[in-house]
């Protein structure tokens, strides 16, 4: 049976300039080969998730979009997945569009993730965040409203000023599951939006029932890490972590630019009773 590791991406496994170290690879190749039960969750979707780790070349799930997602490392096949109802999706795209805020839309069309938004609505924070996705498949710009709801959506990110996206945040937070911090690299201040049941902790105990495990231990950085924490059951924090994340956990490690998880994996994970 044994024990499901899941760590954090960004602040957590990877360094400061947004890739996996050649040792965290290596140890984590290794280990998931000789049996570990291990993933990652990250707000990243699987494309650029896969992208900052693309050294990690051993299977095995992945958690993506804070949770709406897991999906298989090697083939892609999706395990579990959360969305929106309609009519929650169109009430979100309505309240915010009559505030000014034009948000990614993140939906499956056609059995393909893309996201969709509109060109001449977003801001500067967005189209600058957009223009480092493109090409990669999933871009789709339209022109009204209703094209942005033409699939099953499972995620918004809005990007701004928090004097716009704060009471959003306050209004949304108890109906759905949100988000809202500030970008560990740019600095610009984020509101993700996703289904009450779309969250990091909901997805690793999903994964801890499909692969028959009995325990969570989980590793993180940020305050999106603490529901995860809270369903661990032992969690770690790297040495750059918040204070309140490390708080919450059973031990403070190395930090990420001094590979913490792949040092505590290497020194404490048993691949063969997990």
């Amino acid at each position: 049976m044994g024990t499901l590791y899941v760590s954090d991406l960004d602040g957590t496994l990877l360094r400061r300039n947004q890739q996996t170290s050649a040792y965290t690879n290596r140890v984590i190749n290794q280990l998931v080969k000789q049996g570990l039960c291990f993933s990652y969750a990250t707000a990243r979707s699987y494309s650029t998730a896969r992208l900052v780790t693309k050294g990690m070349v051993a299977a095995f799930p992945l958690i993506v979009y804070n949770g709406a997602f897991i999906r298989d490392n090697a083939s892609g096949e999706l395990l579990h997945t959360s969305a929106f109802e309609p009519c929650d999706a169109e009430r979100i795209v309505r309240e915010l569009s009559g505030q000014g805020v034009a948000p990614i839309v993140y939906e499956m069309i056609d059995g393909a993730e893309r996201f969709s938004y509109l060109p001449d609505a977003i801001n500067r924070q967005t189209a600058e965040f957009i223009a480092l996705r493109q090409g990669d498949g999933r871009d789709r710009k339209v022109s009204t409203l209703e094209e942005l709801l033409v699939g099953e959506v499972f995620y918004f990110t809005c990007i701004g000023e928090p004097q716009q996206l704060e009471p959003f945040f306050r209004r949304y937070r108890t109906t759905f599951h949100c988000v809202y911090q500030r970008d560990i690299y740019s600095g610009e201040q984020w509101l993700e939006i996703m289904p009450k049941t779309t969250s990091k902790a909901h997805a690793a105990r999903r994964l801890k029932e499909l692969l028959g495990c009995e325990r969570v231990v989980a590793f993180g950085d940020g305050p999106n890490d603490i529901e995860l924490f809270d369903v661990a059951d032992e969690s770690y924090a790297v040495a750059n972590a918040v204070p309140e994340l490390k708080c919450r956990a059973t031990a403070v490690i190395g930090s990420n630019e001094d590979d913490g998880v792949a040092k505590w994996l290497a020194e404490h994970a048993n691949p063969k009773g997990n």
